[in-house]
């Protein structure tokens, strides 16, 4: 697997994904193994919500892969929202992989962006599905009006 930190703009303990998998011009694949020490472990394992945050990780890693085959470097990007996350346990469980599935559905030209993600163990069954909708501004000067907006 390739390290995940390259990929992404996150670090440290923000950095949730283990590494990757695969990936493709629409599809990614990575890994994450739930542990103790884990920011959101709790004594049952780590909490069913998680997993959105795993596979907003995941677009985050796809788009940062498009940007490094560009020549560029990755960018942050913003979650918009999610759909019909079902989640078929409470919590996943330590120390059981759990693969992160995305799919582009669609990109348009501003930066928005459709996937479909799914969470599998390490079998291959699935635990959770969910449609997730994300938006990559197309420039630091975008961005940065962004957060001024956000600021007044």
């Amino acid at each position: 697997m390739s390290p995940i930190a390259d990929l992404v703009p996150h670090r440290g303990p923000m950095c949730l994904l283990d590494g990757l998998v695969e990936a493709g011009e629409e599809h990614l694949i990575a890994e994450v193994t739930p542990r103790r020490d884990d920011l959101f472990a709790s004594a049952e394992g780590i909490p069913a919500w998680v997993g959105i945050e795993w596979l907003a990780q995941a677009i985050a890693a796809w788009s940062g892969r498009r940007a490094l085959a560009a020549g560029g470097t990755p960018r942050i990007g913003f979650l918009l929202g999610s759909r019909r996350y079902r989640c078929r346990v409470a919590h996943f469980a330590f120390d059981r992989p759990v693969r992160v599935e995305i799919t582009l559905d669609y990109l348009a030209d501003n930066g928005l962006g459709a996937f479909r993600g799914c969470l599998r163990s390490q079998e291959g069954a699935p635990l959770a599905e969910a449609t997730l909708n994300a938006f990559e501004p197309d420039s630091p000067e975008t961005l940065a009006a962004m957060q001024e907006d956000s600021r007044s």
